[in-house]
């Protein structure tokens, strides 16, 4: 061939004959499975049948499908012909909940079609089943069910009877309710794996470095790889080949000489990641493992979700559905995405403490520069959701006017957390609005409701004060930075800064400095009650605002 291809043992293969006798060697580890049928395309032709309502008609179309499928889970759209006949068109798992599984071919239909006569639907209107085409997965089926909601104007219904009117309703419908019910599999004896660098890295160091992790990672199992150099790709750029960037393709058996099986996994693939980049320091190559969540990064696009359009340069692609076509559009145009599960949203916030603490920290203002524009973009992910929560607890409705303006004061105490790095003058501005805000509240209070008042109030102020520290750290820190003086003091700039940091904390107490990770902790646990608000989990009382403040 015209690229060198590498197997585990160090072996270079050459030729096209060599590689293609690679596939015997590796016979006994492949379980040559088929891949299980897991969702079916069906048409239904009922006889004509008059109607009073729509509802009418659709209690017979979903009592005939189940007649038929049984328990098995079913979407599906009807077409109403000028005879008053109906073409009923859809997908149904074709695993039922005792575990049979139709085949989704002609077999299939006649066993379907043989319960339909049988069952008392059949003497209300004759129906003839037919099935014309069956795949594997969750990915499968939710294409599947979107194309028939498109086709069908957002027209279908389930099995339950309930409305799928959309493509995020489809998605919903197939990869939560009916994914537990497929039991797929899908035969998977190689593993196809892609490690790449950025333009202009060294290919032979980063061929070292891929030989060494895939050593490693896949030590007793049979795998090839090759690396693809820009400018010795036999492809050219109309191909998809000549990609800017090096980067090198592996085929690995899933099951080694031993039995074992690779677990793909995320955790799994995120240590590959961190052992990749691990090996490629070793050869000299500046690499790390980054995580989308720590830059606000939006989520990747799959395959099945686009097709490509043009390879010239970076390959183009247009998505498949529209809500492929947005996820394209914002992992292509970077636009700034967080991960919404309670999961990634507690990792953001802690990788929003570690940006300030690095721009809090360092005396390079190359460093503190980017971490300061990594942290605005974390904030401004953030603050977008809790506009959204506020957004939803405004209208609620309280037991008097002391309950209805926590709400507002609320909203005003946590806007201290957008004052990242705010000067003085904005802080005490911040500060008046708090206590006029307090103010204002105290005089409505009822004496019954005054034991809230002085518990929303004192917590309100601790919010306060805890910004007014971290507001004087900055203070501290931009000091330092002022008072580098020139040039020539570039190369002492950290040690000068912490020394001054040490005189800060000389003058201000330890506890203060070492304690702005624990404020800002602190601070992230308040805009979390917010969220949980949001979730419902807190109700709309003084109450409530304490545990979004605490």
């Amino acid at each position: 061939g015209e690229l060198s291809v590498e197997n585990e043992n160090g072996e270079r293969i050459r030729s096209r004959e060599d590689l293609a006798g690679i596939r015997a060697d590796w016979d006994h580890l492949f379980q040559n499975r088929a891949e299980s049928r897991d969702i079916g395309s069906f048409t239904v032709e009922i006889a004509a049948t008059a109607f009073a309502s729509d509802d009418e008609m659709h209690e017979l179309v979903g009592s005939s499908l189940a007649s038929g499928f049984g328990d098995r889970r079913f979407a599906y759209a009807v077409e109403k012909n000028d005879d008053d006949s109906m073409t009923v068109k859809g997908v149904v798992v074709l695993r039922s909940g005792q575990g049979e599984r139709l085949t989704g071919d002609e077999k299939a239909a006649g066993i379907i079609q043989a319960r339909y006569d049988a069952s008392a639907a059949a003497s209300e209107a004759a129906a003839q089943f037919s099935f014309h085409g069956y795949g594997n997965g969750v990915e499968y089926g939710s294409g599947k069910l979107r194309g028939l909601v498109e086709s069908h104007g957002g027209d279908v219904r389930d099995d339950r009877g309930q409305p799928v009117a959309d493509d995020r309703a489809a998605g919903d419908l197939v990869q939560k309710e009916w994914r537990g019910d497929l039991h797929s599999r899908k035969s998977r004896d190689v593993m196809h794996l892609i490690m790449s660098a950025r333009a202009g890295t060294d290919v032979a160091a980063f061929e070292g470095a891929v030989r060494d992790f895939l050593a490693d990672q896949f030590a007793g199992h049979r795998y090839v790889f090759a690396t693809h150099d820009p400018a010795n790709d036999p492809k050219e750029a109309g191909q998809g080949g000549k990609r800017p960037h090096v980067h090198a393709h592996a085929i690995v058996t899933m099951k080694s000489e031993s039995g074992d099986r690779i677990e793909t996994t995320p955790a799994v693939f995120r240590q590959w990641r961190v052992a990749m980049a691990e090996k490629a320091r070793d050869h000299g190559i500046a690499m790390e493992m980054t995580d989308r969540r720590e830059f606000a990064n939006p989520p990747a696009y799959t395959r099945n979700q686009v097709r490509p359009v043009n390879r010239e340069g970076r390959t183009e692609h247009i998505g498949t559905s529209e809500a492929a076509q947005a996820r394209y559009d914002a992992k292509r145009n970077g636009r700034r995405t967080l991960a919404k599960s309670e999961r990634s949203r507690k990792y953001t916030v802690k990788a929003k403490q570690s940006w300030q603490k690095i721009a809090l920290a360092s005396g390079d203002r190359r460093i503190v520069a980017y971490a300061a524009q990594q942290l605005d973009q974390l904030i401004s992910g953030l603050s977008a959701g809790e506009a959204e929560a506020t957004s939803n607890i405004v209208h609620a409705e309280f037991g008097s006017k002391f309950r209805a303006n926590l709400v507002p004061l609320q909203k005003l105490v946590l806007e201290g957390d957008e004052l990242r790095e705010t000067s003085r003058t904005d802080f005490e501005a911040y500060e008046t609005k708090v206590e006029t805000a307090l103010f204002k509240l105290e005089r409505i209070v009822g004496p019954e409701e005054r034991s809230d008042f002085d518990e929303v109030a004192a917590l309100a102020r601790e919010h306060v004060n805890q910004r007014r520290e971290l507001m004087q750290l900055y203070e501290q820190h931009n000091e330092a930075i002022a008072e580098q003086g020139g040039e020539d003091q570039q190369a002492n700039r950290r040690d000068e800064v912490n020394d001054r940091w040490d005189a800060a904390v000389a003058k201000h107490g330890e506890a203060v400095v070492e304690a702005a990770n624990d404020l800002l902790i602190e601070i992230e646990h308040n805009r979390e009650g917010l969220d949980r608000i949001k979730a419902g989990d807190l109700p709309h009382d003084p109450k409530a605002f304490r545990a979004g403040l605490e």
